[in-house]
């Protein structure tokens, strides 16, 4: 009977409790109030004397974008570590692999024929360099041909030429323009004739025989002189800026407005001829590596809270709003705990990850390397999904998590927290960002999700990822969001669980790539 009396004061005391805002675990109630002072030093502190201005100017106007395997990543990752020296917080480079050592030099593309115009084009990232040399060549356009068969009878054509190997595209106005100023009829014809030429170009390839990947080889193989590409990423002025795949030859995208010029040249039966150079330097292996800083623990320094962000970046802009406004975040919300908060009780580490541009690389490799530290996760908040303030909060498939981000979030001022949307248990991370590879592994974490910015056209791996993004308003609320969850974090009395919803498909951890772009 006494059993069943204190189940009975145990379940409503329970209930009580999450009304009062308040936790209960194994059996003991833990209210967790968090010191004003430092939430209000935070928030002041953001409000008059944040440093994301100065800290994106030097990263990315003066260091510049952040291709792994470039010396301008090593330059990021010690400026990042000079920052956090100065602010009192240790800092270092964690070697993880190798990668292949790369270099962008100078391009330029003039047409000199039919008229002379320069052409907005930029090599792609890992295309071989030409030294000082330059070619001069006509045009050419990857012809639609019944079957591998006759592409390989055709092939021979290519020598000497510059080859297009890119689609036509039918409009060069992004959707809401067009759903702006555009009769029903005329944008259903438009995007009927883009779906329609999309088909079309994609059986083009495949009746090559080749991908994507293998078609530029073959045509340098054939005796190309160079590759042209457009990757229209669906607004005005910009292109996404992948990597070449061609091992001898230049592989340039050119901007949608003059690729489509070159195209119809072609097409009309007066191909235009180009000037081309380009010029790279091959590095060979190089080291690859994490940059992680720490402010340690005073009463769990076993235990972690982790801030999280990839440092990497494609490198056809300056890598502003992927992921250098996250990278940005996570440093000033540092600098924020270090200042109001110097003595956490758990660990606070960052990490800023290499490689996540080619598949999670430095985070995976984190995971794996440091089984202590993912068994002992607090939680980790990871950002990456561009410039906007959060907006989204998901727990990320974990049970307990909407009661402990809940309390946490608590303490983060009403202007922030009312415009973030939550969703527990939600589900775990698939593979996106960082975040994932520690759900991978049942270390809890978490992804701060912003507000889009028209970031998938614009900005997300494109040519106009640059300072002049950056919506420095929304930025100064992330940061003080993920210092006070941090904060929150380090504080709570309880250790989270991490107990996995059933029923949701989890991904399987995933093996660091150690050794990229080079030869096995």
């Amino acid at each position: 009977m006494k059993t069943e009396l204190t189940h009975r004061f145990t379940s409503r005391l329970k209930i009580a409790m999450s009304f009062a805002g308040l936790m209960f675990t194994s059996s003991l109630v833990f209210a967790q109030t968090p010191n004003k002072s430092v939430i209000d030093g935070i928030m002041n502190e953001e409000a008059t004397n944040s440093q994301l201005q100065p800290l994106a100017h030097e990263l990315f106007d003066g260091v510049g974008p952040r291709l792994v395997g470039t010396p301008q990543m090593v330059k990021a990752a010690d400026w990042a570590i000079d920052k956090y020296k100065s602010w009192g917080i240790p800092a270092h480079k964690e070697n993880w692999g190798v990668w292949r050592g790369w270099e962008r030099g100078i391009s330029h593309i003039d047409m000199i024929s039919p008229r002379i115009k320069s052409l907005e084009g930029t090599q792609l990232a890992w295309s071989p360099g030409m030294g000082k040399k330059t070619i001069t060549a006509e045009t050419i356009i990857i012809p639609d041909l019944a079957d591998s068969i006759e592409f390989q009878k055709w092939l021979p054509q290519v020598k000497g030429k510059i080859v297009l190997i890119s689609m036509l595209q039918p409009t060069g106005r992004p959707d809401d323009n067009w759903t702006e100023f555009g009769l029903k009829e005329s944008i259903e014809k438009m995007k009927a004739d883009r779906v329609a030429q999309t088909t079309a170009w994609a059986k083009r390839i495949k009746k090559t025989g080749y991908t994507g990947r293998t078609l530029p080889v073959a045509l340098e193989n054939a005796g190309a002189v160079g590759i042209i590409s457009n990757y229209w990423s669906a607004g005005f002025g910009v292109d996404k800026i992948f990597s070449a795949y061609t091992k001898k030859v230049p592989t340039v995208d050119v901007a949608l407005e003059d690729y489509g010029m070159l195209y119809r040249l072609t097409e009309f039966g007066t191909p235009p001829t180009l000037s081309l150079h380009t010029e790279s330097k091959e590095l060979g292996e190089v080291p690859t590596f994490n940059t992680i800083a720490e402010i340690k623990g005073t009463e769990k320094p076993d235990e972690y809270v982790m801030l999280s962000a990839h440092f990497d970046s494609w490198d056809g802009g300056t890598g502003a709003t992927d992921n250098g406004t996250g990278t940005l975040t996570m440093m000033e919300a540092m600098r924020l705990l270090k200042k109001f908060y110097p003595h956490p009780k758990r660990t606070i580490l960052v990490g800023h990850w290499a490689s996540e541009e080619e598949g999670l690389n430095g985070s995976r490799a984190f995971v794996e390397d440091h089984p202590e530290i993912v068994k002992n996760l607090q939680a980790l908040f990871n950002q990456d999904n561009g410039t906007g303030r959060v907006v989204n909060l998901s727990g990320s498939g974990y049970t307990d998590a909407g009661e402990f981000l809940s309390r946490w979030l608590s303490a983060v001022p009403d202007t922030i927290k009312n415009r973030i949307k939550t969703n527990f248990p939600g589900s775990p991370g698939g593979g996106g960002s960082d975040f994932a590879s520690f759900d991978a592994v049942g270390a809890p974490g978490f992804s701060l999700g912003s507000l889009n910015w028209a970031y998938f056209s614009y900005t997300w791996h494109t040519n106009r990822d640059t300072y002049d993004k950056v919506v420095f308003d929304d930025l100064r609320n992330n940061a003080v969001l993920a210092a006070i969850m941090a904060y929150m974090a380090s504080e709570d009395p309880a250790k989270t669980k991490n107990i996995k919803v059933q029923g949701v498909k989890w991904p399987e951890p995933v093996k660091a790539i150690r050794r990229g772009g080079l030869d096995k």
